[in-house]
């Protein structure tokens, strides 16, 4: 059928491709691997409930999977005028005869199946990632016991600041990745109201059971309320946020480690196998990933921009702005950090710190003035009045030529000789053990070490309930086909 009753004619060929595209055999595949899943947790909901007779649901079933094993290859060269989704239903209602094919769409709608393929697609899309921002926090907690004691400059507004060391720094990015880890353990788990069974908008007054296709696809509970289920896509919002969150991290992260790799820095060099050259000048070394790393952040604010803008004052109905277009620009977007986070994993563990580059500006950037001045204060000197002091040895040592500062003149002329107090730097780092700062580093990494194997074993128990309700699928899908003669597995 080509019509729907209501319209006799389909759009033209033009406006067709505008709006479905020329769906090839990879993208037939992707679109109807999910929704057959949908389509056999449908179908064993509906004998289940007496809906759809066994033999007609054994029928379909074995049809369906039949389609899946073989790869959905008869349907490459079919007509696909009203979308891929309608070309499939029509082929299943052409082998079946619409007295079977026909049953299938019993009790809901393109758009509660619509919604719930999103709903499966991000889940399986957040899971992975999760589990490679997993990886890149091991890394870089891994980094940080093995360089803790490599001393550094940190800096603000670009110029040296405090000395703290590299694994210090390094623990400071995993940080900051724990509470992208955690926003995006909540949005995975905001994943767990089935759309299927809200119909088009208000749901049916057919007697389904969403709890059972919702256990069968991994969820754990159908919809609360129908029209929020096809209207409201917020939790992908909420996950692009969350993933343009961790590419800007590694954004800054990267721009860091780029900066420090110049010569004029010398802090860090990259193996030959994470750098390349130049196709004109012999002598270049560039770390370009980074700049990859760099790049690929914007692809998810830029995704997150769009997609707020497509659902910005839309009806709070099932609508094509928000089901459709605010969905699809989110897809590149997850695959792009993805890549992003591959590329951090492998440049955070290859990335060498030099450390005699890095204290040697350390000395020279006047890092511990600061410390200086709190040993003034120690000593009973007001704080303002330490840090004019203080700043007034830096100007002179910078205008005679000196790196370190040694001597201080308090305010009444007494020479306060600093050198002689002052502990090596490796001990002055230490020495910041309040307030988080780089003596806590030992401290810091233990704690996110903890939260890593936490969030592990949590990710370990959400992999196997979806592996299970997999499992229960299939077992339900064999038990309608043996029952009533169809035979094979899901």
């Amino acid at each position: 059928m080509t019509g729907t009753g209501r319209l006799t004619r389909t759009l033209g060929l033009r406006t067709r491709r505008v709006v479905y595209g020329e769906p090839g055999p990879d993208e037939i595949r992707a679109e109807l691997e999910l929704t057959s899943t949908i389509d056999l947790a449908h179908i064993v909901m509906l004998a289940e409930t007496g809906l759809l007779p066994g033999p007609a649901a054994a029928a379909l079933l074995a049809c369906v999977t039949s389609l899946r094993a073989d790869g959905f290859r008869e349907l490459y060269d079919l007509d696909a005028p009203r979308g891929v989704y309608l070309m499939y239903e029509g082929h299943l209602v052409a082998e079946l005869g619409p007295d079977i094919g026909g049953r299938l769409h019993t009790g809901r709608s393109r758009n509660d199946i619509k919604a719930t393929v999103t709903a499966i697609r991000l889940r399986a899309e957040l899971t992975d990632l999760l589990g490679e921002i997993l990886r890149l926090q091991a890394a870089l907690l891994s980094r940080a016991r093995v360089h803790r004691d490599v001393v550094m400059p940190v800096y603000t507004h670009f110029q040296p600041a405090m000395p703290i060391g590299y694994g210090y720094y390094l623990a400071g990015l995993a940080t900051a990745l724990e509470r992208d880890i955690a926003a995006l353990r909540h949005t995975i788990g905001e994943i767990r109201h089935c759309p299927l069974g809200a119909g088009a908008v208000a749901g049916t007054d057919l007697p389904i059971e969403p709890a059972r296709t919702a256990e069968l696809l991994g969820f754990a509970e159908p919809s609360l309320h129908a029209t929020d289920a096809v209207a409201a896509r917020d939790t992908m919002l909420r996950a692009l946020a969350v993933v343009a969150s961790v590419g800007l991290t590694l954004s800054r992260l990267a721009t860091d480690l780029q900066l420090w790799s110049t010569q004029e820095f010398g802090f860090i060099e990259f193996p030959e196998r994470l750098v390349g050259g130049s196709s004109a000048m012999p002598q270049k070394r560039n770390a370009f990933l980074l700049e990859h790393v760099k790049g690929k952040a914007a692809a998810a604010v830029g995704a997150w921009t769009a997609s707020a803008s497509a659902m910005k004052s839309t009806p709070f109905t099932n609508s094509i702005e928000v089901g459709t277009e605010a969905v699809a620009v989110a897809w590149p977007a997850f695959a792009a950090v993805r890549d992003s986070v591959l590329l951090a994993q492998v440049l955070v563990t290859g990335a060498r710190p030099d450390a005699a580059r890095m204290e040697q500006r350390a000395r020279e950037g006047f890092v511990t003035a600061t410390v200086i001045a709190n040993r003034l204060v120690a000593k009973g000197v007001p704080f303002r009045t330490a840090h004019h002091v203080v700043g007034a040895a830096v100007r002179e040592a910078v205008d005679s030529g000196g790196t370190e500062l040694t001597k201080i003149t308090l305010p009444g002329g007494e020479h306060v000789d600093m050198g002689s107090e002052l502990p090596s730097l490796r001990a002055v780092v230490a020495a910041h053990g309040r307030g988080g700062g780089p003596g806590e580093c030992d401290r810091v990494v233990a704690t996110l070490r903890r939260g890593l194997a936490g969030h592990g074993d949590w990710l370990t128990a959400h992999r196997a309930g979806v592996r299970g309700a997999e499992r229960r699928l299939r077992a339900a899908v064999d038990a309608v086909m043996a029952e009533h003669g169809a035979g094979g597995a899901a």
